[in-house]
């Protein structure tokens, strides 16, 4: 792979903007950033100037089902490459791969198929996101707060049987959603604390006392924070007010309008601040396809007007991308370097590779999206790959 030196109007790293940047890599990995006047071009690097661009991190989703047609449960490398390619034309680099509430042998396949797509994945050169590992959504889950996730599939959180899906994630599970308040959920935090994985507060009815519990005992994140979860009151905060008033928990939100509304979505970036705030998709298969009727996990879901709905007109997810997200939080009035962060280093934090994701500095990944001044994608890189 040659030495490439791009040359953009302005860079976000996303901490700090450089105006007149230049970012220069080789063989996948970013070897310098910085203006362009202080950088010389390297002896047999292509220089490639984008004026009028802005060059940032690629996008990390830790929340997303399926895209392009396919889910994530389907687990096979045809699925799986059919979502990467999807997400990367829509500037998500890096993903983590969301199961969904299912018989424990269908979770256990998926997670083994992943891991299987994964350990291959880097054999292309062509400019597909990465999978990065395996997000458990379900099956500890309330039944109060299921949504769409099938109720006959919902169990009791379990170390025992956490323990065989990490097993089928071969190293590669990362994230474990569960409802707090159910009977087993704190044996279940320490063994996913134990494994390595983050632990999320998510589909949960729990009050405050209940959340504060499971923050205390290692929890430190919360999925599609007001979707699922127990309403707040000025009487009973629930676990929203536990989510909103702890520093160290970092807020999943989904900004496509649909999930959660404009107020709701200032008062959540004003209490947790820039660095508290993760953007997610929750995407689907129905990502990037046209309306219709499509599958997640185990059931049926119809798209209409972009928006997911089950049978019982439950919200299924969504078919939001992220650099939608990125402009719709823009909209709000949030300063394009945290609407980034947001998407970038806040979520690569969160996964402990903020040195290799998430931001654009010497030894990460040439994850590098260039956008116009609508913050309209224009071109990707991943690990050094273009279209």
């Amino acid at each position: 792979m040659s030495t490439t030196l791009l040359h953009v109007s302005r860079a976000f790293t996303p901490a700090t903007e450089i105006p007149d940047a230049a970012i220069v890599f080789r063989d996948g990995v970013i070897e310098s950033v910085g203006p362009r006047g202080a950088m010389t071009l390297p002896s047999g690097a292509k220089e490639i100037t984008a004026t009028g661009k802005i060059a940032t991190p690629g996008f990390l989703d830790v929340h997303i089902h399926g895209a392009g047609g396919h889910d994530v449960m389907e687990g096979t490398k045809d699925a799986l490459e059919a979502v990467s390619s999807t997400l990367a034309s829509h500037g998500t680099t890096s993903f983590v791969a969301t199961t969904v509430t299912a018989s424990p042998e269908s979770i256990c396949k998926s997670a083994e198929g992943t891991a299987g797509y994964m350990a291959q994945q880097h054999q292309t050169e062509e400019c597909r996101a990465e999978v990065l590992g395996i997000h458990f959504e379900g099956p500890f889950l309330s039944s109060v707060r299921r949504g769409v996730h099938p109720s006959e599939f919902l169990k009791l959180p379990s170390a025992e049987l956490l323990e065989k899906f990490i097993a089928a994630a071969k190293g590669n599970a990362l994230i474990l959603t569960l409802a707090p308040e159910l009977l087993g959920a704190m044996p279940c935090i320490d063994a996913a604390r134990k494994a390595g994985l983050v632990v999320a507060i998510g589909h949960t009815d729990a009050t405050y006392e209940q959340a504060r519990a499971a923050i205390a005992q290692g929890a430190h994140h919360a999925v599609h924070v007001y979707n699922a979860m127990r309403p707040f009151s000025h009487r009973d905060s629930g676990v929203i007010g536990a989510v909103l008033t702890t520093p160290e928990v970092t807020a999943e939100l989904i900004a496509d309008g649909v999930h959660v509304d404009e107020t709701a979505m200032r008062l959540l970036l004003q209490a947790k601040g820039a660095a508290g705030v993760i953007l997610v998709s929750d995407g689907i298969s129905a990502t990037g396809m046209p309306d219709g009727k499509y599958i997640l996990g185990t059931f049926e879901v119809t798209v209409s007007g972009g928006v997911a709905r089950n049978t019982e007109d439950k919200l299924a997810g969504s078919t939001l991308t992220l650099d939608r997200a990125l402009r719709n939080i823009v909209n709000l009035g949030v300063p394009l370097a945290n609407a980034l962060r947001m998407l970038t280093l806040n979520p690569a934090t969160l996964l402990g590779i903020e040195f290799k994701k998430g931001s654009l500095r010497p030894g990460a990944d040439a994850d590098i999206l260039l956008l116009d001044e609508a913050l309209n994608i224009t071109q990707v890189w991943t690990r050094g790959f273009t279209q």
